[in-house]
This record gives structure tokens, C-alpha cells and sequence, in this order.
């Protein structure tokens, strides 16, 4: 198989596994409350990368460790906790459309935090691409009255911390492998969430309950498929092709996220599909590379 083969393999590959990840959710949401799927997620995710943990703790300096914390933080802790606790009240397609703002965060968050310097391009993609959030929100309909406005603010909070962090590892964890900040960052984050797993009262179900089984089977395999696997074939990816063709996984996690909720019974009509176009056209505005004349 040729380079470019494996390159589109992966590409197609990290779609399908993050653009399930929201309906992986709602299935773990049938018999299992919100703080135990997301727990459950991310001690599974810190599990999984337990066989390369100790290389990690060797390799990144026990100054940078409090940075891998927050790095885990926010690019896995608090955003399985948002993204979980929004799809208790909204459609995990319109959860799954709303994270392709990432990108769009990544800029907003380097000019607030970082003194980078957003070009007009950008500014303009940022814009463009909030217009497609309150079409989506618009969207849909008569549910846009109740409280699915404070659930979408979670997950656009969610894919602020996302955002956040590409900032972050870009300033403090340059250099060191990724897949070690992940391992390292997906164990420190492991503790907490056990803990929350704890008092959430999930050791005190009753697991003869078929429902409460497959919801756990559900939780585990989203935080080994959609975090960890996921994380590992996209830092492969990464090396391969590049960050540029990497970052456009962006444009596919949504439309998979869509499919999975026209399969389920979710609505997704015209609307949606309509402010994904328009928030996608904002991301590639924002991230296009301009040729500016000499002297500019």
C-alpha cells in the first residue's frame, strides 16, 4: 500500500472513530448517568496507554509534568464531562457539528492567551463560522426554547478547551513526543476520574442489569476507541502527512456524527446540514494560507 493510501486510510479511519464518539455516548447515557460514562471513558483511555507510561515518566522533565496535567485537562477531562452532560438534552449529531468550531477556539484562544496576532482571514473565518452555531441552534425549532441553549454553550465550552490545548502543548510541550504527553496526561487525569467514578455510585449498581453492562461496554469503548486508539492513529498521521492534512479530520468528524444520528431516529434536516456548511466554510476561511504580495 502506498504512503498515499495509509494517509487517506487514517484520514477516513479518525473520522469514523470521532464521529462516533457522540453516539457512543448517548448509548452509554441509556442506564449510566453522565459523570459515570465520562468517567468511565477516560480511566478506560488511561488504561489503555498504561504499556508506555513508564517511558513517559523517564522522557518528560518533572518540570513540564504540571503542564501534562493540564494538558489531559483540557484536551480530555473536562470535555468528556461537557460533552456527556450536553447530550443528555440535545442530539449527539448537533453535539458532533458544533465540535468542528475546535479550530475556530484554537485561534481565539492563541490571540487572548498567547499574543498571536489573528490576521483579517481569520477574523472573518471566526465570524462566518459563530453564524453557522446559531443557525444550528436556530435549527431546531420548537426544542430551541428550553434549556438546550446552556447544553450547546457546554460543548461549545468543551471545544474551547480543546482549543486551549493545541495552544498550550504548542508553547509549554514542544519537543516531547506526543503519544507520551497523552499517555502521561490520560494517567494523571485517570485518578480524578476514577474518584468521580467512585462517588457517582457506580460500584453500587446492580451489574446483572443487561443495560447497565452494555452502557459500561459502550463508556470503556469510548475511551479506548474514540481517546486513545484515536489519539495514537492521529499522531501517527501527524508524521506521515503533516499537520495541514491532519487538521482537515476536522471536516469529516461532523458529517460522520450527522449519518450516526440520521441512523438513530435524530432530526437532521436541511438546517443543519446547511449551518455545517456554513461553519466548515468559516473553518477553512479562518486556516487558509493567503499568498500576500511583498512588501505587506
Amino acid at each position: 500500500m502506498s504512503d498515499q493510501w495509509k494517509k487517506w486510510l487514517l484520514f477516513i479511519s479518525l473520522s469514523f472513530i470521532w464521529g462516533s464518539s457522540f453516539i457512543l455516548m448517548k448509548e452509554g447515557l441509556l442506564y449510566l448517568t453522565a459523570f459515570q460514562v465520562a468517567s468511565l471513558r477516560i480511566v478506560a483511555s488511561g488504561l489503555a496507554f498504561l504499556p508506555i507510561l513508564f517511558r513517559s515518566f523517564k522522557s518528560i522533565p518533572f518540570a513540564k509534568w504540571h503542564w501534562v496535567f493540564f494538558s489531559g485537562a483540557l484536551g480530555s477531562l473536562i470535555p468528556a464531562y461537557l460533552f456527556c452532560i450536553a447530550e443528555t438534552g440535545i442530539d449527539s449529531s448537533l453535539a458532533g457539528a458544533l465540535n468542528s468550531l475546535t479550530p475556530i477556539f484554537v485561534i481565539i484562544t492563541g490571540a487572548l492567551f498567547f499574543q498571536m496576532k489573528p490576521s483579517s482571514d481569520k477574523i472573518a473565518g471566526i465570524l462566518v463560522a459563530f453564524a453557522g452555531c446559531i443557525g444550528l441552534y436556530l435549527g431546531q425549532g420548537n426544542g430551541a426554547a428550553d434549556n438546550s441553549l446552556v447544553l450547546i454553550f457546554m460543548v461549545i465550552a468543551a471545544t474551547l478547551c480543546y482549543g486551549l490545548n493545541v495552544n498550550l502543548v504548542q508553547r509549554f510541550l514542544k519537543g516531547i513526543p506526543s503519544i507520551e504527553i497523552v499517555s502521561m496526561a490520560l494517567f494523571f487525569n485517570a485518578l480524578p476520574a476514577l474518584a468521580a467514578l467512585y462517588f457517582s455510585g457506580y460500584f453500587d449498581l446492580d451489574f446483572n442489569n443487561k443495560g447497565i453492562l452494555v452502557s459500561s461496554g459502550f463508556s470503556a469503548l469510548l475511551g479506548i476507541g474514540g481517546t486513545a486508539i484515536a489519539n495514537f492513529l492521529f499522531y501517527i498521521l501527524i508524521k506521515k502527512s503533516g499537520p495541514v492534512f491532519s487538521s482537515m479530520v476536522t471536516y469529516g468528524i461532523p458529517f460522520v456524527a450527522l449519518g450516526w444520528g440520521l441512523i438513530y431516529g435524530e432530526k437532521a434536516g436541511w438546517p443543519q446540514f446547511l449551518s455545517l456548511s456554513i461553519i466548515l466554510t468559516g473553518v477553512y476561511i479562518a486556516n487558509r494560507k493567503t499568498t500576500r504580495p511583498s512588501g505587506e
